[in-house]
């Protein structure tokens, strides 16, 4: 046993007596907007796979899993401690005041923050975070995680080698055991299987995330940042049109239903977005993006119920791309102005006058219910 990890040992001994490891009741903030523009390209992560494949090797290099910091908020503790379960009994878990373990070498560092904490955090770094940025891992994906894509650029976090992961394909249960959500779509003409809604992570200390899901029976392919990034806005895209479609529903509505029912507004509105998404943000989405979505909304949907949420309103429905949709900024105004979501946020004018008439005159559901 080195010095490196005795020392790890002694610290995490010590820290198991404090007060770290003690997670506040989960509690909703106060709800802020922020949405801004950000037009940039990939051209990074073409460079990235540029010297891979100038390279010669035939996989990518992984990390493999390893003693970890794992830091979490008081206001939502549910992936940090899904962490822990998952690994070896040795990792340390903080809070964003608490200095990071004086150590030289890298290790993964788990920002397993909400994203409207994400911002404040990465603004006032204590020096020792300083120091250790490039091992920092960020989190995306589904209702909790949304996209921190705008935040983590204007910071200068968005670089194709920090380690971000699409952790929206599992589910973390009350008891706090974690499910794998990824579907298997079937084989594709060359005989290999379609996947929708699997996790994925890309970075330096992509394979150690990696292999503690896989460990803990989640789905998590290791990809480039191009690859991830495609499919982090892809879930985004996801997210954002399910959800909207379904909340300005008279009944309660599933996302299942919003697949079953109401399938042209979805293709329609995923397809303007995949439009949006290449001006906007140089991205052209996978093929068969549609088949997927709609994949993940029969399998998974059938009691998960529609809902805009006020505080992740800038990390999903808020975000630049979407609001450049006519069609998605008359639902989103509708869900406001005749659902009494998102009460205080403000939204882009709508454009269409005739659209809310249209709403309460028709959309009847296959089995005649509005």
């Amino acid at each position: 046993m080195n010095s490196f990890t005795l020392t790890w040992l002694f610290v995490i001994l010590g820290q198991k007596v404090s007060s770290a490891f003690l997670v506040a009741p989960k509690h909703a903030p106060t709800s802020t907007t922020s949405t801004f523009m950000a037009t940039w390209s990939d051209s990074r992560a073409v460079k990235e796979y540029q010297e891979f494949l100038n390279s010669g090797k035939q996989d990518m290099d992984q990390s493999a899993d390893c003693p970890s910091v794992i830091i979490t908020s008081p206001s939502s503790s549910d992936l940090a401690n899904a962490l822990v379960a998952m690994g070896t009994g040795d990792d340390l878990v903080l809070t964003p005041d608490q200095d990071l373990p004086p150590f030289d070498e890298s290790y993964p560092i788990y920002i397993t923050l909400p994203p409207w904490e994400i911002e404040a955090f990465l603004s006032n770094l204590k020096e020792s975070y300083v120091a250790k940025a490039e091992d920092f891992i960020f989190f995306s994906g589904g209702l909790e995680f949304g996209n921190i894509e705008d935040v983590l650029k204007e910071k200068g976090f968005c670089r194709d080698s920090m380690t971000q992961v699409l952790i929206s394909g599992m589910r973390i249960t009350p008891s706090g055991k974690v499910e794998d959500l990824s579907i298997n779509l079937g084989p594709d003409s060359y005989g290999k299987t379609k996947w929708a809604g699997d996790c994925a992570s890309c970075g330096k200390w992509a394979g150690s995330i990696a292999e503690r899901l896989e460990r803990n029976a989640v789905r998590c392919p290791v990809l480039f940042y191009r690859e991830w990034r495609r499919r982090m806005w892809e879930r985004h895209t996801f997210d954002a049109v399910f959800h909207l479609l379904g909340v300005v529903r008279s009944q309660p509505t599933t996302v299942e239903q919003v697949a079953t029912y109401y399938s042209e507004d979805v293709s329609e509105m995923v397809w303007e977005m995949s439009q949006l998404l290449r001006g906007w943000k140089a991205i052209t989405l996978t093929y068969g993006f549609e088949e997927r979505m709609f994949g993940m909304a029969e399998k998974n949907g059938q009691e998960q119920a529609t809902t805009l949420i006020d505080e992740m309103y800038p990390f999903i429905w808020g975000n630049q791309v979407m609001l450049q949709s006519k069609m998605f900024s008359e639902y989103l105004n509708y869900a406001q102005s005749e659902m009494g979501y998102l009460p205080g946020i403000q939204l882009p004018e709508m454009r269409d006058e005739d659209f809310q008439s249209k709403m309460r005159q028709g959309n009847l559901r296959a089995d005649g219910v509005i």
